[in-house]
């Protein structure tokens, strides 16, 4: 079978692989392995030497590897160099704080002395999405290799160049083979790999029914997984909002990526006092995105990775007016080769229309008016997912109050969810467990070994 790479701005086929053979997934493991016994024993200055030099690698070539993910993906060229930066930044973060994130955590029992010290487990596997095909490596695998722990990565098999391109920064920045290895293989194998007991811990940012298919298989080994899976964050706007600003980070929350994005504002909730003056703003700003080539930097609404994907959403927004939703702008694909959809916004849509509860993975908004703040949390919490949301009101403590009620992993305030290196990120209910980036992000995949020191005289 071989994984190919196409270009969703015009659906031509750019290049194509060949999956690896069981001989050559067996020769990775093996010398991950091998790998594994030498590098738990660096010293984390070694460590951070090599994540620093890849960061510097990212940096010097941001240009070319920011057009590879366009050229692979479909994201506007300008957001994939930030993505290129957002990277370096990780890399830098946990060489930087990762050693004095790891050391001895000394406890105070009641007899005797104890630590807490934290020690790589070893091989992980992580299956990464290709919707931030280099950010979303970097935040799995720079806490990891800081740990001391190998890493194999299956990538989505949309950005074989890409994940190429990765694994090459690390050979060239002085990595030794079996450090970070690229598998190129389909996730059905991936999963089957999570059963070798060489494996230790797995991670998987996707969907649903992917995250669901590794973690039955990590659970059925008994091993560590983390899961980052789907969202429908609500953007909550209360009556008290700088509207014009919450219009405009809206514009940002949805259409980021092309609004390819596991925390993309996707349903918008305002209350009555200013719903209608927040929609129609915020209607009039989607109207005016202008759709075009992803590499032009005036583009602002580029193809969605894939024409699946752009099918898939199609047939989506279809299903939602067949179930009573309305469509007030877009609705349509674009007529022009590529995997192109119409920026979309629907309303009316009703608990009992059959995609009321999915995700939109796309450049489609669903609006929603409610009668006061306390219906505004309810509306936000009748999801499957738990990933992020954000509320706008320039009460910052009744933003914080509001916060504290919404069943997500993250809340932004006054900001659409967003990331960064140093603040934790993951969800709860279906849209995962773990958590990835910041000091949080180094501990999933250590052991956390209990040190007890015994006086003679102690009584047990």
């Amino acid at each position: 079978m071989s994984i190919q790479s196409t270009n969703p701005a015009t659906n031509e086929v750019v290049k194509k692989f060949e999956e690896l053979s069981e001989t050559a997934i067996e020769a990775s493991l093996s010398k991950s392995v091998e790998t594994f016994t030498i590098w738990k024993k660096t010293p984390y200055s070694n460590r951070a030497e090599l994540l620093h030099n890849v960061a510097g690698l990212l940096r010097s070539k941001k240009k070319e590897l920011a057009e590879l993910i366009t050229l692979e993906m479909g994201k506007l060229v300008t957001q994939a160099e930030g993505e290129i930066k957002l990277s370096a930044e990780i890399f830098d973060y946990y060489a930087n704080h990762a050693e004095a994130f790891l050391s001895d955590k000394i406890l105070d029992p009641v007899h005797g002395q104890a630590l807490i010290r934290h020690s790589p487990i070893g091989v992980l596997l992580g299956v990464q999405p290709w919707n931030f095909p280099f950010y979303q490596v970097a935040r799995f695998v720079a806490p990891n290799i800081m740990a001391g722990n190998t890493i194999l990565i299956k990538h989505a098999s949309i950005v074989p160049q890409c994940a190429i391109a990765i694994e090459a920064l690390f050979l060239e920045a002085g990595a030794p083979v079996g450090l970070y290895t690229n598998l190129l293989i389909s996730g059905k194998r991936a999963s089957a790999l999570v059963s070798d007991p060489r494996i230790k811990g797995v991670s998987l940012t996707g969907s649903e029914a992917a995250g669901a298919s590794v973690a039955a298989e990590a659970g059925k080994n008994l091993k560590k997984s983390v899961l980052e899976l789907g969202g429908s964050d609500a953007f909550i706007v209360l009556e008290d909002a700088n509207i014009d600003k919450a219009v405009e980070w809206a514009v940002v929350g949805k259409i980021n990526n092309n609004g390819e994005c596991c925390i993309a504002s996707k349903r918008f909730i305002a209350v009555e006092p200013i719903a209608a003056e927040f929609f129609e703003k915020l209607q009039n700003k989607f109207a005016e995105l202008v759709v075009g080539n992803p590499m032009e930097p005036s583009t602002q609404l580029g193809p969605l990775c894939s024409e699946e994907a752009a099918v898939n959403i199609a047939d989506q927004v279809k299903r939602a007016v067949e179930g009573g939703a309305k469509i007030l702008l877009g609705g349509e694909r674009v007529d022009q080769p590529g995997a192109y959809m119409e920026a979309t916004v629907l309303t009316n849509m009703l608990p009992d229309n059959p995609v009321y509860f999915e995700e939109f993975f796309g450049p489609v908004a669903v609006f929603f008016t409610v009668k006061n703040e306390q219906e505004a949390i309810d509306l936000a919490n009748d999801s499957p997912f738990g990933l992020g949301g954000s509320v706008f009101t320039k009460d910052i403590d009744r933003g914080k109050r509001v916060a504290d009620q919404i069943d997500t992993g993250m809340v932004y305030i006054n900001h659409p969810t967003w990331t960064q290196a140093d603040l934790p990120f993951g969800g709860t209910k279906g849209s995962g467990y773990g958590r990835e980036l910041s000091e949080l992000g180094v501990y999933e995949f250590v052991n956390k070994k209990l040190i007890r020191v015994s006086e003679l005289s102690d009584p047990f």
